[in-house]
């Protein structure tokens, strides 16, 4: 028996060393953001800030003043990347009897707000942040001041926790692990906070963590005091520019931060308390980034169009050429003929790279969708492969684009749901298989109206939304022949290029110069090239702001070069 378990053993501890003994925990990342109405005007800004950082808790300040709408959609896109959001809030005065109908206005506020909300808008916890220390009465009666801070802490835990499932957290200093719970009790105050919250937050304001008065020297304690509670700690570090250089990273910037930060979990993950670190707060961290960020140079933005057919590029290669230094056209959507041997491509993207286009292998049909025809996507795919894989650098495709439009069907009408999951199961095995060759860009093209279908299995998820998530790049065709105004070209791409830029996707806006049976207003062949343009710099103008934007699309080159002007 003592031979089984020792072979047990070593076999364990080999496995141990191959493998690792268990994954590392993922630890949390928060921050703070005080000005309430960031919500609405940075809202897009916020979330791709998040990602970017890997942040994935926001305490945010609630202005009880304004509507349970104005939290919805930010609460509601958040959640979608993974993001929680806590409401924060507090005054030094809360830490007194008198302020506490005050402090319980915030958790009132909070239950109401979720009651009337989805499961995905809901606030997931409450956050005090009370430093009474700040107050005159601290220095008159500490005793006093603290003993009402206690008991204010126990109401607003107890209100949080009735009926509902809210986490409940605080923002301390670490220093108070040297002031008492109470007259005659061996228990620091900062260890009777930890036992009363599900969360608390360590302000361990120092910029190193190693050595003396870092960091780990001065929240030793309270670590032990989390692992013997079972609680949750996160320790947070300070941004904002103070009178003390030590007490923020703000003269040492934020890849330094970073540094400390990653030293910081090196050292605490022994700590089944510590949950990660936060960083105060959003404001700072922002501008700070914004600083210390060399900006690359922006690439131009891609002007493209398509060729359907693919013989133009032998009967006018000259033509076509000519005409993209013309128009500055620098994408270019190819409609494959997959009967044609590989040579017959290869001198025209040849041609094309050397004049700096991005050539795209094309292909398409409404039946694409059907999971009969998955097949038809992965021959394309297939044979994109083979022909890159014979050409040199310069002849390559950069990737392959998909003109499906299923809803021309008479099934989109009988089955709509059924057609929609049969079209994502294709478009993810699309994108499976272009994975499989490195450097193979995958984009699609999408009627901007498909905003207002939702995803099957995630109704709150608009269907050009999960689209766009699933794409390099999509290419909206926002058919209409004016940039401004109610329906025009930016007010249909509004969310989407919103929704893309909050999860870093890019989008092309494509518009039409076929002529319309449907109406003159969904192109603009009734208006011509110059109006056209004039319309597209408008386009680019106000779209230029956000990183998503690529570029724009002129659906198509023979209908763009035949037009009036």
């Amino acid at each position: 028996m003592k031979a089984k378990r020792l072979t047990c053993s070593i076999l364990c501890l080999t496995i141990g060393f191959l493998f690792g003994f268990s994954s590392a925990e993922q630890k949390s990342k928060a921050t703070w953001i005080w000005q309430a109405d960031k919500i609405g005007e940075e809202k897009q800004e916020i979330l791709a800030f998040s990602m970017q950082n890997h942040i994935d808790i926001l305490y945010v300040r609630m202005d009880m003043n304004r509507p349970f709408d104005y939290y919805r959609s930010f609460i509601r896109e958040a959640s979608a990347h993974g993001i929680k959001v806590h409401a924060v809030a507090g005054h030094p005065a809360w830490a007194l009897k008198s302020h506490q109908d005050r402090m319980l206005k915030i958790v009132n506020w909070v239950k109401q707000y979720n009651r009337e909300a989805q499961e995905d808008e809901r606030i997931q916890g409450i956050q005090l942040d009370i430093e009474p220390y700040l107050l005159p009465e601290w220095q008159q009666d500490q005793e006093r001041v603290i003993r009402e801070w206690k008991a204010n802490i126990q109401v607003f835990v107890e209100a949080a926790k009735a009926d509902s499932e809210l986490e409940t957290s605080a923002a301390i200093a670490f220093w108070l692990d040297e002031i008492k719970a109470e007259a005659g009790s061996d228990m620091p105050l900062s260890a009777w906070m930890i036992s009363r919250f599900d969360t608390l937050v360590l302000m361990a304001y120092r910029d190193k963590v190693t050595g003396p008065n870092g960091i780990l020297e001065q929240i030793n304690s309270e670590m032990k005091d989390g692992d013997r509670m079972g609680k949750n700690l996160l320790v947070a570090v300070n941004l904002k520019k103070g009178d003390e250089d030590h007490t923020t990273f703000a003269e040492e910037g934020t890849t330094e931060m970073q540094k400390q930060l990653d030293l910081l979990s090196q050292n605490l993950n022994q700590h089944p308390s510590f949950k990660g670190a936060a960083i105060h707060d959003y404001r700072y961290w922002k501008e700070l980034s914004s600083e210390q960020t060399t900006p690359a140079k922006k690439p131009s933005p891609y002007i493209g169009t398509y060729i359907w057919r693919a013989e133009t590029l032998l009967t006018e290669r000259e033509e076509i050429l000519a005409f993209a230094q013309e128009k500055g056209v620098n994408l270019l959507y190819i409609r494959i003929d997959m009967n044609l041997p590989f040579q017959e491509y290869q001198r025209f993207n040849r041609e094309a790279h050397a004049a700096g286009i991005e050539v795209h292998a094309m292909g398409g049909h409404p039946i694409w969708a059907l999971e009969e025809s998955r097949g038809k996507i992965f021959k394309l795919v297939q044979w994109v492969k083979r022909y890159n894989e014979a050409a040199s650098e310069e002849e390559k495709w950069a990737g392959i684009h998909l003109d499906i439009e299923p809803y021309v069907m008479p099934i989109w009408q009988m089955d709509k749901d059924g057609l929609l999951r049969q079209w994502m199961e294709n478009i993810q095995a699309f994108v499976a298989e272009t994975g499989k060759s490195p450097g193979l860009k995958t984009s699609v093209d999408l009627a901007v109206w498909l905003d207002n279908s939702p995803t099957p299995g995630q109704p709150e998820l608009p269907f050009s939304h999960w689209m766009i998530s699933q794409l390099d790049h999509t290419t909206m065709m926002a058919f209409r022949d004016q940039a401004e105004g109610e329906g025009g070209i930016l007010s249909l791409v509004d969310s989407e290029i919103r929704y893309a830029e909050s999860i870093g996707k890019d989008l092309i806006v494509a518009v039409e110069m076929k002529e319309s049976r449907e109406a003159n207003y969904v192109t603009f062949y009734e208006e011509g090239k110059a109006e056209m343009m004039r319309q597209l710099d408008l386009v680019t103008r106000s779209l230029g702001v956000h990183s998503s934007f690529k570029g724009i699309a002129v659906h198509a080159y023979e209908y763009w070069k035949n037009a009036k002007d």
